[in-house]
């Protein structure tokens, strides 16, 4: 059964309220210490901001229900916030580098350190909470938007913690160049992080088949029912945000009655329903004797589906 979408903007709230709390934090750790790698912390606490505002926007629009618009629902909202997060996270990526860039050029010592840290510490601790709720969060609704903020919170903890480190070392060693070396290394970091939810968005607004891991679930479920004279082909697969997407012909003999194959096809629907949550199957029926039905089994099969068949995938 599909979960209940519209709660989830109550997580994207709760992103908010983290990202508001956590740069108040961050800021002041930074004018605590004058520390430009804990400058690079508040940036990044500044995009999850950004981020958790577009997510929640988003997923106001996913939880629309379909219309004569979108017959498909609004699901696929979801990729524009983790696409508009992960983008954003490469800007900070890039703001983070021109600072540390030119604090190594010309070091400063930096300032109570102590308090600063403790202060980022908790900031980080606040993140650490909130992620875990949200990555909770995003499996139970197979929600991409909040996968996105979750991972992109975890990748703020582990920046504090980097950060944190290479404030404590300079603090230790007295190498002051250390500093901007280290918002360096947070900065590659971040760009990975952010490249990763870019790429994924894409994916989903690409339409790509959904994991083989889950196609092979599908695969035993039909094959539960595909016997001698009952055959399956042409399947495709997709997703748009937490919904799936099933098609698939059925041949069957050509002298059963329509009554026949109407309840083989809702049985078959049913179960692959029943096999992977927030399933949508859509099943055609064709006669296995019809030299025609056996055209369309292809991918790119372009116009040469049988008797009341698809047209091609455009």
């Amino acid at each position: 059964m599909k979960a209940e979408r519209a709660p989830l903007t109550r997580f994207a709230w709760l992103s908010i309220a983290a990202a508001i709390i956590t740069i108040a934090l961050k800021t002041a750790a930074y004018l605590l210490t004058g520390s430009v790698g804990l400058l690079s912390d508040a940036l990044e606490s500044l995009v999850n901001l950004a981020g958790a505002l577009m997510a929640l926007a988003m997923l106001t629009v996913a939880a629309r229900p379909a219309d004569e618009d979108h017959h498909y629902g609004h699901g696929k909202a979801e990729y524009f916030s983790s696409g508009v997060e992960g983008t954003l996270i490469l800007l900070a990526a890039i703001s983070i580098a021109v600072a540390a860039g030119q604090r190594l050029i010309s070091p400063r010592p930096l300032e109570q350190i102590g308090l600063g840290l403790g202060i980022s510490v908790v900031a980080s601790l606040v993140n650490l909470f909130v992620a875990l709720v949200l990555l909770r969060a995003a499996k139970n609704y197979e929600s991409i938007t909040l996968k996105a903020n979750a991972h992109h919170l975890l990748t703020d903890v582990w920046t504090s913690v980097g950060v944190v480190a290479g404030v404590a070392a300079v603090a230790v060693t007295g190498w002051e160049r250390l500093d901007p070396i280290v918002a360096l290394i947070v900065a590659a970091n971040i760009v990975w992080s952010g490249i990763r939810i870019v790429r994924e968005s894409v994916s989903g607004l690409m339409d790509t088949a959904l994991p083989p891991e889950e196609v092979r679930i599908i695969e035993q479920v039909l094959e539960r029912h595909c016997q001698t004279d009952i055959q399956c082909h042409a399947l495709r697969t997709r997703r748009s945000g937490s919904c799936r997407f099933v098609s698939l012909h059925v041949l069957v003999p050509g002298d059963w009655t329509v009554d026949q194959g109407h309840k083989l096809v809702e049985r078959m629907e049913e179960d692959i329903r029943n096999a992977l949550p927030n399933m949508t199957a859509i099943t055609h029926l064709e006669s296995i004797h019809d030299p025609a039905s056996w055209d369309d089994g292809s991918i790119d099969s372009g116009n040469s589906a049988g008797s009341g068949g698809e047209s091609g995938l455009c």
